[in-house]
């Protein structure tokens, strides 16, 4: 019952922000905005960690199965993507670099910011 009610947190947050994707004409997607209201919602302690942790831990768990159906569909257009392979290779890896040293970045500031401010 206890894993029901996390799934419940969670499968609410993600619906309100799909309600805040039909409401606002930015062009973020539904799931940012329920990321967002998640983050929102565990920093300002309405929803603590111990309400989604278990819920959250086995969703992390199953992901990388959930990849699957997609790697299946790439080899279905293989013949489309066979003259492209090379670029989307080269945009893929580059723009994976890009992503983890931005992050990487922003996280260093954070955890310096957090540090100032505590001293």
């Amino acid at each position: 019952m206890k894993l029901l009610y996390q799934f419940g947190i969670i499968l609410g947050i993600t619906f309100a922000g799909e309600v805040l994707h039909v409401i606002l004409p930015l062009p973020i997607p539904a799931s940012i905005y329920g990321l967002v209201l998640m983050l929102i919602c565990l920093c300002t302690k309405v929803v603590k960690l111990q309400q989604v942790k278990i819920a959250a831990d086995f969703l992390i768990d199953i992901m990388p199965p959930m990849f699957i159906p997609a790697a299946v569909g790439i080899m279905g257009v293989w013949s489309g993507i066979k003259e492209i392979f090379v670029p989307l290779v080269v945009i893929t890896s580059v723009s994976t670099v890009v992503v983890m040293v931005c992050t990487g970045k922003v996280s260093q500031a954070v955890i310096r910011a957090k540090k100032r401010g505590e001293a």
